[in-house]
């Protein structure tokens, strides 16, 4: 297992933080899920179920064969690829709509509905999202040497600008829109069918699409 740093849970947490590992070679949906609890770690939204001794939850793709198991046991959070024997409780959800439910749990529902939960955590604010994006993509080869996001909200339009130079990347949605995206909670691609507008070169649209992989997968 790798194991990923531990992370303090918000102000509003009073566990101590829990550890998230997952596989060594983790497949997409294994880090989609250990990159979704760590957030809910470092946001503090982490339900009291994962307090429990040991239990598992089988994840399973709704349209794909994805499939991976989410266990808990003595304060770590540990998540595998493949469901290969019985689990405590099973949630079936679309893993391109932040995990929603496409049929009702099986087995133990406290279990299920607390990792639901954790999995469909609230948002960072779409400035502080789009920030900690720039932070874990800047490096990236071909980058944009600025990123402006732009808010259409019902006050108004607001905006975001994160670094200098010559060649500009720019990306106008919903707060929620782009706080999915700067999350990684949404794929760029499919937000785009959705409503989202970006401004940039077709090469800027493929460095981008790079960077919105990474924080998705926190590659």
């Amino acid at each position: 297992m790798t194991e990923t740093p531990t992370i303090a849970p918000g102000p509003a947490a009073q566990r101590a933080p829990a550890r998230i590992e997952i596989d060594d070679d983790a497949t997409p949906i294994v880090r989609l899920l250990g990159r979704t609890l760590r957030d809910a770690v470092r946001l503090g939204h982490l339900p009291e179920v994962f307090d429990r001794g040991i239990g598992t939850i089988a994840v399973r793709s709704h349209n794909t064969p994805q499939a991976a198991v989410v266990t808990l046991c003595d304060g770590a959070v540990i998540v595998t690829g493949g469901v290969f024997a019985p689990a405590d409780a099973t949630l079936v959800v679309d893993l391109e709509a932040r995990f929603a439910l496409t049929k009702d749990p099986d087995g133990d529902a406290e279990l299920a509905e607390g990792v639901l939960r954790a999995l469909q955590h609230p948002l960072s604010s779409w400035q502080e999202a789009a920030e900690r994006f720039w932070e874990v993509t800047r490096g990236i080869r071909g980058i944009p040497d600025v990123l402006v996001a732009v808010a259409q909200g019902p006050d108004g339009p607001q905006e975001a600008r994160f670094g200098s130079g010559p060649t500009t990347y720019r990306m106008v949605g919903t707060p929620d829109a782009l706080a999915g995206v700067f999350t990684g909670a949404d794929y760029l691609l499919t937000s785009l069918d959705s409503g989202l507008r970006v401004q940039g070169t077709l090469s800027q649209v493929s460095v981008m699409t790079a960077a919105s992989w990474k924080v998705r997968f926190d590659v």
